[in-house]
Formats: C-alpha cells, structure tokens, sequence
C-alpha cells in the first residue's frame, strides 16, 4: 500500500524515551491508549534485557507497530535494520516521524494490514539470508472488531521458517495461552506483566541427527 501523504496528526500524544543504546534518551512519540496500545516501558526493559547483545547486527520486525517504540529500541540496541508495520493512518504518521528523526534510513516503515504486508517483509528478511528477531504485538482481542486476531497472529508465526527466524517474541494478554509449538517454533520462555504477557519462541531443533 502507498504511504499516506503526510498530513500533520491531530491525535494526542505522549512522549516515552528509548531506554539504551545509541539514541538512549531520545523522546518517542506514542499515540494515545483509545486507538492504540504502547508496549510499556517495564516491558520493553525486560525484553531488551533477555536480548542484549544478541540483536547485534541482526533484522528486527515489529508487525503491528503504533509508534514503532520497540524498533527504535531495537535499532538503537544495534539491530542492523528493522521494518515497522502500521495500519491506522494517524498513528503510522506518528510512525513515520519518529523514525525519521530519530532513525532515519534505518528503519522501513509499511502503512497497511499486517496480516496483508507480513509476508512480503518476511520474503525481504529471507532474501538477506539472515536470521532475524520478530515482535508481534496484536491489538487486545478485547476489541471490537478483534475477537480473531491471536489466531491470525498465530496463522503469521506459523509462516516462519527456522533459517530466517532466530527468535519471535509475543506480547499478548494474559488470560490468553499461546500454544507450546506454532509452525516451526517453540516456546522457551514466558514472562508476565500484569495484564501483559511475553511468550519467547525460538526454533525447535531438527529431529535430523
């Protein structure tokens, strides 16, 4: 989908910094909670904490992105590039000028559906020949308009192929069980935060001895 003509938002914002790396301090503006969800910066903490230095030189996506504030985090933690999906065309705004600021030509953002742009972006992240991190963070299924959105989300995951997958990580809600296996990949570690929680997969070792 072409990107929107920038237009200046009207919806109100709130600024979060990056918590580490190379742009440490620098402000991010996240939408408002009634059209999208921030990922919390206690969560983004641990979530870089479990990483660290293994982002090093690696892809990053972020599919369903609103600021793009974990991205940024990732990039600034020395992912090698990252690309950022977002459908709501206000919010993508946002998206796009806080990349450009803060990371710009280090980051593709994409306004569309995620579930319609996921695999052309995995096709990219294959051609490279790299492994990359993914980050999946759907809209609460709470929602209206969102009672299917963690079995789409899992219909994504399920596309993913060892060889360019090093690590998918799953912010969902709580109340929500993730299966143990999904495709190819397999669960090593959850982490809750209240009415968040962070499910780690990783891919299963082959069964070829």
């Amino acid at each position: 989908m072409p990107a929107p003509r920038r237009r200046k938002s009207r919806m109100k914002t709130y600024a979060a910094p990056i918590i580490a790396g190379e742009f440490k301090g620098k402000a991010v503006e996240i939408p408002s909670v009634a059209t999208t969800r921030s990922s919390k910066a206690i969560l983004r903490e641990s979530l870089f904490n479990t990483l660290q230095f293994d982002l090093m030189g690696k892809p990053f996506v972020e599919v369903f992105a609103g600021s793009g504030s974990v991205a940024l985090e990732a990039v600034s933690r020395g992912a090698s590039r990252a690309w950022c999906m977002e459908k709501n065309r206000e919010v993508y705004e946002i998206l796009r000028a806080n990349v450009e600021r803060i990371a710009h030509g280090r980051i593709e953002t994409i306004w569309g559906d995620s579930f319609e742009e996921f695999p052309r972006v995995y096709r990219e992240v294959e051609s490279a020949g790299e492994k990359a991190y993914f980050y999946f963070d759907p809209p609460f299924s709470i929602r209206e308009g969102m009672e299917e959105i963690y079995e789409q989300t899992l219909g994504l995951l399920e596309q993913i192929r060892p060889e360019s997958c090093e690590m998918a990580i799953v912010e969902h809600m709580t109340a929500v069980d993730l299966p143990e296996k999904i495709g190819a990949l397999e669960l090593v570690k959850k982490r809750r935060f209240g009415k968040s929680t962070l499910s780690y997969y990783r891919p299963a070792p082959s069964d070829e001895s």
